[in-house]
Parts: C-alpha cells; structure tokens; sequence
C-alpha cells in the first residue's frame, strides 16, 4: 500500500494508534516519538498547549511505514498541516456520521455539502473514513490558517442547516440534533487530525479509508473497502483524489460568495 499511503502521510506529524497486543486488546495513541525510536526516522516538532513541545513522526518513506507497522501501529492519523506550516491546513474536512443504522442521511448530507462548495466555487473530495461515515475534504492552498478557515467551515455549515433544518445540524450537543446529521467541522483546529486515506481502521473485517468518486456514493457505506479488497479496486481503476492538490484553493473568493448567501438567508 505505500505508493497509495504515503502521498498523503509525508511531510505531516502524525498520531499513531497502537495495538501491539492485537485489536482485542486495548489500544492507545500515541504523539510523543518514544526514545527507542531510530534517528533515520524523521519527526517534526510541534507546540503543545501551555508553550511545551513535542516531536512527532514524519512518514516519508517504506521503511518508516514498515517500522511503525512492526510496532502495532494499525491506524495514521496525519495533521491536516504539514510540518513546513503547521498553522496553515492544505485541507478543510466536514466529517458526516449517520445518527442511527442508516446511510442514507449521510449520502444525502454529502451532496449538499458539495452543492453549497460548488456555490461557493470550492471543489469538494469524498472518502469513506472506514468507521461510520464520510469525509468531505476541500484542497487548501494555505493561505489561511486554522483559525480562519474553521471559522468559514462553521459558516458555511451554518447556512447549510438553515437550508435543511429537518435533515441537518450544527448543534454540538447530541441530545438536541434530533436525529439530524451533524455537519463535524471540529477538525479543522491545529494539532487535529483526521484517518489518513487507505489507513486501516481497528475494527472487524480490516475496514480501509477510501477516496471514492462522487458517482460511487450510492453505492458505498464506511466500511465497503477492506484488506480484502482494497488492493483489488485500485488495480481496476484510478485514485479518485489523483490531481487534488493542483486544485487547491484560498478562501477569499469562497468568503465573500458565502458573506453574500448569509446575508439572503436572513
């Protein structure tokens, strides 16, 4: 899987899930590169909150993915930054989980949300996360930084919910969602991550995060790709986030589109 995982893992501190017993057994997260750790491993240094550091995994070539693979690390969860600018994300991500047992919600959810970035002249990315449900993922050109690019995020989902009030919600709080779909944009914070595409989650059956196309969405749930298969699907057919960084785009335009569609809302 390296030539697929690892475009997405380099130059990016990463929070490794551990399971050195097995999945049965209780796992854990790690940040901290542990001192056993080979110097040809690459790390990168990052603020902590209260003004502490800490030096975190780069993965950047085989050899790294192979080491830390024979560490029981199963899952990688990448920064949406990159170590050169760890305050400016190349990514802005809207995480989609279905309310109950249906996937319908988070299809549908989906495409309003590329519907409101096509409005807003941003293209817009899908990939299963494995889990539960979706990432919608926008390339960034990291002219903006995590501040203000969670803070357009959460306008922008505003405005969604108030197009869709019944089906979609940005209320924090479950118990007041009403079985709605929340429209996550928590993750667009620094020192957040996200399950890397073509990571392997810890759960039964190997489920995979997968770019899929937008044609496949109705087609798919989280965990349709797995070790089993996975390898199988991109010999048959093209990465579908192949070219997303040319793509990448500011926010300024996207703005003052979304200041304009705020103020007809109200």
């Amino acid at each position: 899987m390296a030539p697929h995982l690892l475009p997405w893992l380099r130059e990016r501190p990463l929070v490794l899930q551990r399971f050195p017993d097995g999945i049965r057994a209780q796992g854990f997260y790690q940040k901290q590169v542990a001192e056993h750790f080979p110097d040809w491993i690459p790390t990168v240094r990052v603020e902590k909150s209260g003004g502490e550091t800490q030096d975190l995994v780069v993965c950047d070539a085989r050899a790294t993915l192979a080491y830390l693979a024979n560490l029981g690390c199963v899952t990688l969860h990448p920064w949406l930054s990159r170590a050169d600018r760890l305050h400016h994300p190349d990514q802005l991500i809207v995480d989609l989980d279905p309310p109950g047992g249906d996937f319908a919600p988070v299809r549908s959810a989906a495409r309003a949300c590329r519907e409101l970035f096509d409005e807003l002249g941003l293209p817009a990315y899908l990939k299963t996360t494995g889990s539960k449900g979706v990432h919608l993922v926008v390339p960034l050109d990291r002219s903006d930084d995590f501040d203000a690019v969670r803070e357009f995020a959460r306008d922008a989902m505003e405005v969604l919910a108030a197009r869709q009030p019944g089906a979609l919600s940005t209320e924090v709080r479950k118990n007041k969602r009403a079985g709605r779909i929340y429209l996550d944009v928590a993750r667009n914070a620094y020192a957040q991550t996200a399950v890397a595409p073509y990571a392997v989650r810890p759960l039964p059956g190997a489920p995979v995060a997968t770019p899929i196309a937008w044609s496949e969405l109705g087609r798919v749930e989280a965990r349709s790709f797995t070790v089993r298969n996975v390898l199988r699907r991109l010999g048959q057919r093209e990465d579908p986030w192949k070219g997303m960084a040319r793509r990448a785009r500011g926010l300024g335009a996207a703005r003052r589109r979304l200041a304009r569609l705020r103020g007809e809302a109200t």
